[in-house]
């Protein structure tokens, strides 16, 4: 039987969108009287998905089909209004959903090693072992005592995922990481990325790059109006979502 590390059984996630107020005396007397009403933005709809141990999965879509939003679920970021989402326990998982998280912008490259090292696990005697080949990684090395408030988006995005991979995770999850940064750095983060899936790490990515998904993963998943339109082998999905020209489809 196959193991699951990650079980999501019918996600419902929403948001509530409140349009921009108005200072206008109308705007507002309405407002009371309950005729302006937020939206609701429905960001998954009944979301079943189970992706197994040393799988290589790929989550595509357009712009506001749920992509991050999934992969915030899966961290444990966002917490669904219905369904049930489980993480096999004792399995470490290592996010970089959003640029910079959990990263203090006043504290130093280093510091912030040690800071986010501590919610990935890693003890402060293993980050004084480990922070050398972090920085020369991310070749950051004159700049690691510089405040990350100084630091552009390439460099930010270079220390996350030198720090998340500094070690093999069980789980990693990358939300359009690798689309920041040079050409360079980006052959260089594959390489890593494709020894820790040749080492069993389980590994979710959610990219507008197709061909990146399509050559790394084995399976893609097609996310369209916060449903899963498809789900299977990557060359079947890729060749599917490429055929509808990215459009979204109606039921």
């Amino acid at each position: 039987m196959t193991a699951h590390l990650i079980r999501l059984e019918d996600v419902d996630v929403s948001f509530h969108r409140r349009p921009v107020q108005s200072r206008r005396l109308w705007d507002h007397l309405r407002a009371r009287v309950g005729q302006r009403r937020a939206l609701r933005l429905h960001a998954l709809r009944r979301v079943c998905l189970h992706v197994a141990a040393g799988e290589k999965l790929g989550i595509v879509g357009r712009n506001g089909a749920g992509k991050s939003t999934l992969l915030r679920v899966m961290a444990g970021v966002i917490v669904p209004e219905r369904g049930s989402v489980s993480v096999a326990s004792g399995r470490t998982l290592a996010p970089l959903i959003e640029l910079g998280i959990g990263f203090h912008p006043e504290l130093s490259g280093r510091e912030n090693c040690y800071l986010g090292g501590s919610l990935l696990g890693i003890s402060s005697r293993e980050m004084r072992l480990r922070i050398e080949e972090i920085a020369a990684f991310s070749e950051l090395e004159e700049f690691l005592d510089e405040p990350v408030k100084t630091y552009s988006s390439g460099m930010y995005a270079r220390l996350a995922f030198a720090l998340a991979t500094c070690r093999r995770p069980d789980i990693l999850l990358l939300d359009e990481v690798l689309a920041v940064g040079d050409q360079f750095f980006v052959r260089k983060s594959l390489a890593r990325m494709q020894r820790l899936m040749r080492d069993g790490t389980t590994v979710v990515i959610v990219s507008h790059n197709l061909d990146l998904l399509a050559t790394q993963c084995n399976r893609l998943v097609w996310l369209e109006h916060g449903e899963v339109r498809a789900d299977g082998p990557s060359a079947e999905v890729a060749a599917a979502y490429r055929r509808s020209g990215g459009r979204e489809l109606k039921c």
